[in-house]
């Protein structure tokens, strides 16, 4: 299997489990832990588990002018992406999260063309206006009455902003995985978002009854640790060794359609108009931003 192949694999699979993980982590929340809890649960456990590998793989030494790099990614990978996403859980639905989250390969494009002046076609314009709509629709239109879902409007504006650190993050890491191995490179930057994000965390990973804890919860802790955490991180930064960062957006695709089918296999959500109506308008623009043009069609800003 060549390594294209293989990163491309490796991109499904962590799709595939973020995309488990938007019900697996609601399960828990706030019954046995909180969102900015879960946060430092997630950061500890994958901290300790890239420190621990680290010791058996080849040592590679940091340059030090790269810290700073490193400490900007960690903040928006690690950071502001993970306490948006937890605390957004806690307040809305999986199935919006799993739809919002689709808006990762336009905010990734966006980025793209500001930072690294990729160019302006006026398909993929519309794609980004397109996918904004969707997501608005979500945020202004998907109330319900939920006891497990107590703010379901700032839910969806924290997973939009997920989206955002989280897409800034894919373009701005792009240069560090080239020249780090995939271990070493987020041994740091989860040590760096463990420290970073410990003030706010704190009050609520203590508030946890950790000797109460049924196999239940303690089951779901484990898979958003090894797995959302610890895998899914290490699945994308070996992807973005061989692939663009918008190729590794396009696997956003996926998210909704497992996301959505496993919350409603479980009985976690319900797949409402205003939900599926956001859900098609979303994809539609991550579609039209996704989509290769032949450069004799292209015409841009």
């Amino acid at each position: 299997m060549d390594k294209r192949t293989l990163a491309l694999l490796a991109a499904f699979c962590a799709t595939t489990i973020y995309a488990l993980n938007h019900t697996i982590a609601k399960e828990v929340m706030p019954t046995y832990i909180q969102g900015l809890g879960f946060v430092q649960l997630r950061l500890l456990g994958a901290t300790v588990l890239f420190w621990l590998v680290s010791f058996f793989i080849r040592p590679q030494r940091v340059l030090l002018r790269d810290f700073p790099h490193i400490l900007l990614c960690a903040f928006l990978g690690m950071v502001i992406n993970m306490l948006c996403f937890f605390k957004g859980i806690e307040y809305s639905t999986p199935i919006n999260s799993a739809v919002l989250i689709t808006i990762t390969p336009i905010l990734v494009f966006v980025f793209s063309a500001l930072l690294i002046k990729e160019k302006l076609l006026l398909p993929r314009v519309l794609g980004v206006l397109l996918g904004f709509a969707g997501a608005m629709v979500l945020v202004l239109f998907g109330q319900e009455i939920r006891q497990d879902a107590p703010n379901i409007p700032l839910g969806n504006i924290l997973f939009v902003i997920n989206a955002t650190s989280f897409a800034l993050y894919l373009v701005l890491v792009k240069s560090l995985s080239a020249k780090y191995t995939t271990v070493h490179l987020l041994k740091w930057l989860f040590l760096f978002g463990f420290v970073l994000s410990l003030p706010v965390t704190y009050k609520e990973f203590n508030a946890v009854a950790w000797g109460d804890l049924p196999f239940s919860a303690i089951w779901r802790f484990a898979f958003v640790i090894v797995g959302t955490t610890f895998l899914t991180y290490l699945f994308n930064v070996y992807a973005l060794k061989q692939l663009k960062a918008s190729t590794i957006g396009v696997f956003t695709y996926l998210q909704p359609l497992i996301g959505i089918l496993y919350a409603i296999i479980v009985g976690a959500d319900t797949l409402s108009i205003t939900k599926f109506a956001g859900a098609v308008v979303v994809l539609s623009g991550v579609y039209l931003v996704t989509k290769k043009y032949p450069r004799f069609s292209q015409k841009g800003f």
